[in-house]
């Protein structure tokens, strides 16, 4: 049986996780504002610091994996927060786990991305840039731009950034390298309390009337099952994939745009990249 850490795991997709790895017999470290392990506010430095201490400690400097399912919503006038949970929230805690994921020597991280970031469209690729740069200041001027309907921006620009920083960091040397695997989930319109709260905020009808081909809301058990399998030694060979838990909403919307063709240019960048990766090894 492993330890694992899992952010968010309050409510919602993280509680279904932690439910679903302690039926396993796993030990989960849970971290979320309330009722878990450790209290922590993930908005701040200050409180991603003491949780990512407080983790190594109680997981004595060993873990097997980390869900990283703590986030907010598109919130109107919380950009900031928004910013600062989805991509920070995420980034700094799993950067300061890592030497602990890595004394495990095949352990899995589990990123939860979102199936907004390609559903939105006009995105500012600034915003995404800035915060990969670790400048939330120059994000938040980006979103800004769309005035009071800069929720949304917000909320998707976060989740397209730690997307990328996930994807990135699971084919380098420092995670890869050291037995790590990172990959990306990416969930739709799914039945939890965050939802929940959109609808109360007027959204009713942008939930109901979204495409999803297979119809209704995911459920967060099936999230937390999902989550195990992608924890689990079946996941192995999965690195720095992002796998949609949409109902088919994405597909629908992109249905041709993947697999695609880098076309001429993508050549050279392909052949720089063979050619660092034969250096490398």
């Amino acid at each position: 049986m492993g330890t694992y850490a899992v952010t968010g795991a309050a409510s919602g997709m993280g509680r279904a996780a932690t439910e679903r790895l302690r039926r396993d017999g796993h030990t989960v470290i849970g971290v979320d504002l309330r009722d878990v392990e450790v209290v922590a506010d993930l908005s701040t430095p200050a409180g991603r610091t003491a949780a990512a201490v407080e983790v190594l400690d109680r997981a004595g400097g060993r873990l097997d994996g980390a869900v990283c399912a703590a986030g907010l919503g598109g919130i109107p006038g919380r950009d900031a927060m928004v910013q600062q949970v989805n991509y920070f929230g995420v980034v700094d805690l799993l950067e300061a786990w890592r030497p602990a994921l890595a004394a495990a020597g095949n352990s899995k991280v589990v990123v939860f991305g979102s199936n907004s970031t390609t559903l939105t469209p006009m995105v500012p690729e600034s915003a995404v840039r800035a915060l990969l740069a670790r400048d939330p200041h120059k994000a938040l001027r980006r979103v800004g731009r769309f005035g009071k309907r800069s929720a949304p921006f917000a909320y998707a620009s976060s989740k397209m950034a730690v997307t990328r920083w996930a994807r990135r960091s699971a084919v380098s040397p420092q995670w890869a390298g050291a037995g790590i695997r990172v990959n990306v989930l990416a969930p739709g319109i799914i039945a939890t309390p965050l939802l929940d709260e959109q609808i109360a905020r007027g959204e009713k009808n942008s939930v109901e009337q979204l495409a999803v081909p297979i119809g209704g809301r995911g459920k967060p058990a099936d999230v937390g099952e999902w989550v195990a399998f992608m924890l689990s030694p079946a996941a192995d060979f999965l690195c720095g994939s992002v796998i949609f838990l949409d109902g088919g909403s994405d597909a629908y919307f992109r249905t041709d745009d993947w697999p695609a063709s880098t076309g001429p240019g993508g050549v050279f960048r392909y052949m720089r990249r063979a050619k660092a990766w034969r250096t490398r090894h």
